[in-house]
């Protein structure tokens, strides 16, 4: 047997995680109080786990329950972790990784969507190129004089992502975007 793989005794002995880490989005239903996000956050800080998007608002005004929408990397062993750490801080009431609920469900995915507002500054021909591209996204146009445009988009994270890219050129001065937010597909609540 391989020395490196024998338990060396410790009840920290872990064997060499094989599986690929992957993105995740997990609703977390959390009373609506001060210092409950610091905690989810600490979680994440505190353990190396980066978060890719945050959204966090309350969603049952009567109850005070706020509903955090995280989009995450890791193994599905960490995920798992990062899971149940999640179950133990006190004021959470659930938590759903949306993305194992839709392969469970069969559904293929979480609905997520985002929203950005993108500044663009430009004359000629490149404002009418990204007049015209926006119009191709259905991106609105919110505000504009003669030197900029500013572009409200909805839509996938892709989308959004693909939009920015687009606009570089084109005179992109600033992005502003709100981070995911997920449900999954069916009558079923999280």
């Amino acid at each position: 047997m391989n020395a490196q793989l024998q338990p060396t005794g410790s009840a920290y002995f872990i064997a060499k995680e094989t599986a690929l880490p992957e993105n995740h989005t997990l609703s977390v239903l959390v009373d609506n109080e001060p210092g409950v996000l610091a905690r989810v956050i600490g979680l994440f800080s505190g353990r190396g786990y980066n978060i890719e998007s945050l959204t966090v608002s309350e969603t049952e005004h009567e109850k005070h329950l706020s509903r955090i929408t995280i989009v995450t990397r890791g193994t599905p062993h960490v995920l798992e972790q990062i899971k149940h750490q999640l179950e133990r801080i006190v004021p959470v009431h659930r938590v759903v990784d949306l993305t194992v609920m839709a392969q469970e469900l069969g559904t293929g995915g979480a609905l997520a969507r985002e929203l950005a507002l993108v500044k663009v500054a430009g004359t000629g021909e490149a404002r009418v190129e990204a007049l015209r591209l926006a119009e191709a996204f259905r991106a609105k146009v919110i505000d504009a004089n003669t030197e900029h445009f500013i572009f409200e988009l909805t839509g996938k994270v892709s989308k959004i992502e693909q939009f920015i890219a687009i606009m570089k050129p084109l005179g992109l001065v600033e992005v502003c975007r709100t981070g995911v937010a997920a449900m999954n597909r069916g009558p079923q609540g999280m």
